[in-house]
């Protein structure tokens, strides 16, 4: 099935049937995907704090009423508890399981916050004839845990998760004005070229993801990652908290072209 042919609402209602369970990557093309980060209300302030102050990795799209499972702006009526393909859930800090359906852990008090997926601009990149690896190959976007320190915001510290995607010497001035223009869903690239400048030992064993050809010549580009909160999470250990698993996003029902500038 061609689902990057599909709209969003048709894609989550074959996610909520547990139809659809791999990554996101490719789908709907020109719409807006979304990382998903869920916290108990006591956390929400300052995560909120914390995503202001880390915009290239965390630019919210939206945010939940307190306890609610059902979005309002950016894919009315979707279902936070069933409409993304695989979630996580961390208990103190630790993974404690991937689930295909969260409903039988949410909370009363649970805050949950959208953010936006350099998925939405993977299109923009094949529009200006950018090779976009991970699409090609089928696989999901490597991403890495860096040594690039997050600015904190109340009980929220941590490194910055950046993903990949290799791009010909000769196109990256054009990845990276073509990202720029999209800043809600993570902008320009935080880093070109060397990759143990920013902490990342081997390209090959991405942190989360899966690891793509990098062909000769070929420049590593890294952009800012909506997996950030989850390496905050791990450093932070709060009771509980429900993320996307990595690649596996929330479809909206926002055209790409709607977020730049």
């Amino acid at each position: 099935m061609d689902y990057a042919k599909m709209l969003p609402r048709d894609v989550r209602n074959l996610i909520r049937e547990e139809k659809i369970t791999k990554h996101t990557s490719g789908m709907c093309d020109g719409y807006a995907q979304a990382n998903l980060a869920v916290l108990p209300a006591e956390y929400a302030y300052d995560f909120l704090l914390f995503a202001q102050r880390n915009p290239k990795s965390c630019p919210i799209l939206e945010v939940s009423d307190k306890g609610s499972r059902f979005l309002k702006a950016i894919a009315p009526g979707a279902d936070i508890a069933r409409d993304i393909p695989k979630y996580r859930i961390y208990r103190k800090g630790v993974l404690d399981g991937e689930y295909n359906d969260v409903s039988k852990f949410w909370q009363d008090d649970f805050v949950s916050f959208l953010i936006g997926c350099s998925f939405s601009f993977e299109s923009e990149l094949l529009a200006a004839d950018v090779p976009v690896r991970q699409i090609e190959e089928d696989r999901n976007v490597p991403m890495y845990i860096t040594n690039i320190d997050c600015e904190p915001a109340g009980v929220f510290y941590g490194k910055m998760v950046v993903s990949m995607r290799p791009i010909p010497p000769e196109l990256v001035v054009r990845a990276v004005n073509v990202t720029a223009s999209m800043p809600r869903v993570h902008g320009a690239p935080v880093h070109i070229g060397d990759p143990e400048r920013i902490g990342i030992k081997d390209l090959g064993k991405p942190d989360f993801g899966d690891s793509v050809t990098i062909k000769k010549g070929e420049v590593p580009v890294f952009w800012a990652c909506g997996v950030t909160p989850q390496s905050v999470i791990m450093s932070v250990k709060p009771s509980i908290a429900i993320t996307h698993a990595p690649g596996h996003m929330l479809i909206t029902d926002v055209k790409n072209i709607l977020l730049k500038y």
